[in-house]
């Protein structure tokens, strides 16, 4: 025989409790468990199952205030004139040190804290005998960044720059970026380039390769090769892009340089 439901009444259960009860607290903290951690790891992982991604950032650049340059003269002078801010380099040239007027100034262009350019001017006084045929710079720079990865290093730029004709000035326009042949770290603070000696062995064969026409080139070529060819295991380095050239005849020279601040990776 069939039955069939006649009446129902469900049984409602309800419990009642202040706000500052522990049970309120245990909702509280249950609500906010269930919803908060989710987004956390979702914003830290930025985005779940991404396989590739990229972003920009404007690194930290600041000037280190080091210096090093070497004008080339013509062949009836037959030599150089240099100069840097290390006073060893300055000791080893002897007469062919030429102290020049040096100014620097820092852009922030858009107040965000970080410098945008750099503004270097250079006046080097020249005899009347003496013509420029060629000029080589060296300025350091202190580079870090700070949004994905923690990264700083010691970094530089090096211009390069030679005409036919005796030159009075040249100006130089360009990008300073980051060249990246291997991924960075993603914790912590990476300083593995922030090395020093990276610059002094830059300065150091540029000298030597300055001074292989007036040595003996047996006694220098092996050295030379060992530190060049030690210095290019590094897998980061800055380079100067985007530059361009304007140079004005006559003397004397002066050497300016203007240098936007930037990378993207």
């Amino acid at each position: 025989m069939a039955l069939y439901e006649l009446f129902s009444h469900p049984a409602e259960r309800g419990y009642r409790a202040g706000l500052c009860s522990k049970a309120a607290l245990f909702l509280l903290l249950a609500t906010a468990l269930t919803y908060i951690p989710p987004l956390l790891v979702a914003f830290r992982s930025h985005g779940f199952w991404l396989k590739r991604s990229n972003y920009e950032e404007q690194p930290t650049v600041r000037f280190q205030h080091q210096v090093l340059l070497v004008v080339l003269l013509g062949p009836e002078r037959g030599g150089f004139l240099a100069w840097s801010t290390f006073p060893a380099f300055n000791r080893l040239q002897g007469d062919h040190l030429r102290v020049p007027l040096v100014s620097a100034r820092e852009e922030d262009r858009n107040q965000d804290g970080k410098m945008d350019m750099l503004h270097f001017k250079l006046e080097l006084p020249l005899q009347s005998t003496e013509h420029v045929l060629g000029v080589q710079l060296i300025l350091t720079f202190s580079y870090q960044l700070h949004r994905m990865s923690t990264f700083v290093m010691q970094s530089m730029a090096f211009l390069q720059s030679s005409f036919a004709i005796p030159g009075s000035q040249l100006y130089v326009n360009g990008d300073l970026r980051l060249q990246q042949k291997q991924p960075l770290s993603y914790s912590g603070l990476d300083v593995q380039y922030n090395v020093r000696m990276l610059l002094l062995v830059h300065l150091f064969c540029f000298y030597m390769l300055l001074l292989i026409s007036s040595l003996k080139r047996e006694k220098w070529k092996l050295e030379i090769a060992f530190l060049c060819g030690w210095h290019r295991r590094g897998f980061l380095r800055n380079s100067c892009h985007e530059f361009f050239q304007n140079m004005e005849t006559g003397t004397p020279v002066i050497y300016t340089w203007k240098e936007r601040k930037k990378t993207c990776l």
